[in-house]
């Protein structure tokens, strides 16, 4: 199952925006987690690019918990307990596709990915739901996703793709007896 097919039942707006909320909470996660790699394989530009990653998803997050009000997010978002298993959530980067050694134009591709899923998944969402509200807060996601592609595509034009040989060492790292 791909993960911007994987779409739970979205029976109310408290239901999507739970959802939306857990998607961009696992993109936090995931890009803090990339970001600390980062930073032990001594790589501080990628470290600054998936840390401001994080922070521009921490505001995203946080706008849709201004949205949501009173509702429990953390709480519906569970209480839909087929959302997806970890690492399914659309927007999370794939850590088994880092390398200590990529450049921020490889973050950003496998951002662009992320990105590009979860615009897949809202505009799914936006195109078969049946209640008119879940359907334009839908839209509205979706235009924030859309936004965030474009975004992805922006920092691209700062780094240019690197050559066949980026992924080679010239200083490996050894085993200490």
């Amino acid at each position: 199952m791909s993960k911007a097919s994987s779409i739970p039942p979205i029976f109310s707006v408290a239901d999507l925006l739970a959802i939306a909320y857990r998607i961009e909470l696992d993109a936090v996660e995931r890009y803090g987690v990339l970001a600390d790699q980062m930073e032990t394989h001594n790589n501080p530009e990628l470290t600054k690019v998936f840390r401001d990653l994080s922070k521009a998803e921490s505001i995203h997050a946080a706008e849709i918990r201004e949205m949501a009000g009173d509702c429990d997010l953390n709480g519906r978002a569970s209480a839909l307990h087929s959302i997806w298993r970890k690492g399914e959530s659309p927007e999370e980067v794939d850590l088994g596709a880092a390398h200590y050694l990529m450049t921020p134009w490889h973050a950003l591709q496998l951002c662009l990915a992320g990105e590009k899923r979860a615009l897949a998944f809202f505009t799914s969402i936006a195109e078969t739901a049946k209640d008119g509200k879940v359907k334009e807060m839908a839209a509205e996601l979706v235009e924030e996703e859309a936004e965030h592609v474009n975004l992805v595509y922006r920092l691209l034009r700062k780094y240019p793709e690197p050559t066949d040989s980026w992924w080679q060492d010239g200083d490996p790292p050894t085993a200490q007896d």
